[in-house]
């Protein structure tokens, strides 16, 4: 059998690029998670000092996870998610508006 060394190589950088996104995403479904685990915390038999510092904990991890996820996805998926953030602003103004 004969292999193509430009096809491996291609291959493994294909294969390598969609383990990293796949990590970006991974990695934004836990600051997800992070984030409403916070609503949570009150049911748990805590102290409210050690309520405070695992909320505080989860706050950093979810917005750590959270920027690295939008630096591994990268400028595009970042844009993706302010467009829907927009739509919903102007969605939600409309509605307002509409109320007065």
């Amino acid at each position: 059998m004969h292999y193509d060394v430009e096809s491996i190589a291609y291959t493994s950088l294909k294969t390598t690029t969609l383990m990293i996104k796949i990590s970006g995403y991974i990695m934004l479904v836990i600051s997800c998670l992070s984030f409403l685990t916070i609503l949570l915390v009150p049911m748990f038999d805590l102290t409210t000092g050690q309520m405070a510092g695992l909320t505080t904990g989860l706050i950093i991890t979810g917005e750590i996870l959270f920027y690295s996820s939008l630096i591994i996805l990268g400028r595009s998926f970042f844009d993706k998610i302010k467009n829907k953030l927009k739509f919903w602003k102007s969605h939600k103004n409309n509605s307002d508006e509409e109320l007065k």
